[in-house]
């Protein structure tokens, strides 16, 4: 997917989770690559959110509270981005894969 604005960034992960089904993932990246969160659709309905960058950790969430924390995840992660990506994959083990770094 393309690059996106920042501030449509959470909206479009609000649509894209109606639409993921169990072990899709969603990974929203900054420019570089060298930066990301991963949104995991568990088979219970609950979302794993896991966050690599500047602090590690992973959450598991209802998807009405996802939209707080991740609010607060990306003023953590993304402190000074404009632009960030989004990428839907098929599964969660591609989130683990080597990422070109500009």
């Amino acid at each position: 997917m393309a690059l996106l604005n920042i501030d449509s960034t959470l909206r479009r992960v609000k649509q894209q989770i109606k639409k993921m089904e169990s072990g899709q993932c969603l990974e929203i990246l900054s420019y570089k690559r060298n930066r990301g969160v991963s949104i995991t659709m568990l088979p219970d309905g609950k979302l794993r959110v896991r966050e690599r960058g500047y602090e590690m950790h992973e959450w598991t969430l209802d998807p009405d509270v996802l939209p707080r924390v991740l609010k607060s995840v990306m003023k953590r992660e993304f402190p000074r981005s404009r632009k960030l990506r989004i990428y839907k994959l098929d599964s969660e083990h591609l989130t683990e894969r080597q990422k070109k770094i500009l």
